[in-house]
């Protein structure tokens, strides 16, 4: 019943990941009259008051009440309509999630949360609104599913796809503007499929998010200087992951970086870390993301550069990990 929609680059270059996210569920609620809105009084901040203009009687301002929103989006929910949350990443993965775990998740409800400001992409906030631990929490709720787009032509993507899924939905997108990622929208977006942007057959460099751009930079910077081929999997889907493309990178490059503007404890990291010890393939591996720490306050590039998920951090992991040995030959059943 959501229909189609379709974005050019041209289109949305003007246009912040928040604003194309706005702009797809408007155009998107124009086919699908169960589509309704809750915002947290952040209508001016996650950019969804464009939805407000469109469709007055659609959207609902709870105030600074992020709880009682997911307890009214529950129930609007269990009425049939497709409700979707917009307020910051850090708000509705740790301040509501009593709400979200039992509300939404519990009872398998058809709520969207569109999570903004994620990461550190509002990193002049403080800690206080970076959400450096949502997809960790999130992806441990049974029932949801967990997105994080690259840029703002693939949460269009995810918006549309989302309202076609019935079920709780948690799609993950930053404060700013995006790098760009992908020219189109029809690059064969699917949940739970992660998109190989380059091949590559020396190590293969993971990403979500904010990543996907610099994993990129990175791969041509190590191909030009370095002669060093690196495949490059967008893995916008967080759960369901997609083990088939994890184990075939393991199985064809041997060597594994994951990069994520998130604690490398239980989020990109962590889910591609468990996918390959149980696939009982070894292979070099290491997580770029926050080393157990809180960040410090700064902007968004300068932070990504701070902890080393920029395309430069990239790079000096890849060069340290080439230099890793392995058995001569190329068996594995005695790795098994």
């Amino acid at each position: 019943m959501a229909g189609g929609i379709s974005y050019t680059v041209d289109e949305t270059t003007k246009l912040s990941t928040a604003e194309v996210y706005a702009k797809a569920l408007s155009d998107l609620a124009l086919q699908d009259p169960r589509i309704v809105v809750l915002t947290s009084d952040l209508a001016k901040s996650t950019k969804i008051g464009v939805f407000e203009e469109r469709f007055p009687d659609r959207f609902y301002n709870v105030g600074i009440a992020e709880q009682n929103m997911f307890g009214i989006a529950s129930g609007m929910a269990k009425c049939g309509l497709i409700p979707f949350t917009s307020c910051f990443a850090v708000f509705t993965a740790c301040r509501g999630l009593d709400q979200v775990h039992t509300d939404i998740c519990y009872q398998n409800l058809n709520v969207k949360m569109i999570a903004s400001h994620a990461g550190t992409s509002f990193g002049q906030a403080g800690t206080t609104h970076h959400s450096t631990e949502d997809i960790a929490i999130m992806r441990s709720m049974a029932n949801l599913t967990v997105i994080v787009p690259a840029d703002g032509l693939e949460t269009a993507n995810a918006v549309k796809a989302a309202i076609e899924l019935n079920g709780p939905v948690y799609i993950r997108i930053n404060r700013g503007f995006d790098q760009i990622v992908n020219d189109g929208m029809d690059y064969g977006f699917q949940i739970g499929k992660a998109v190989q942007l380059m091949d590559g057959t020396d190590l293969t460099i993971i990403a979500c998010g904010s990543g996907v751009f610099q994993a990129v930079q990175a791969a041509r910077e190590l191909a030009f200087s370095d002669g060093i081929k690196a495949r490059v999997l967008n893995l916008h889907t967080i759960k369901p992951i997609d083990r088939e493309a994890i184990m075939k990178a393991v199985q064809e490059t041997r060597r594994i970086i994951t990069v994520e503007d998130h604690t490398i404890i239980g989020g990109l990291g962590g889910a591609v870390a468990e996918i390959i010890a149980e696939g009982g393939k070894a292979c070099a591996f290491r997580r770029l993301g926050l080393q157990d720490a809180f960040s410090p306050i700064g902007l968004h590039e300068d932070l990504m550069s701070y902890h080393k998920i920029d395309a430069n951090g990239i790079i000096e992991t890849t060069r340290a990990l080439m230099k890793l040995d392995f058995e001569e030959d190329d068996n594995w059943e005695d790795e098994v």
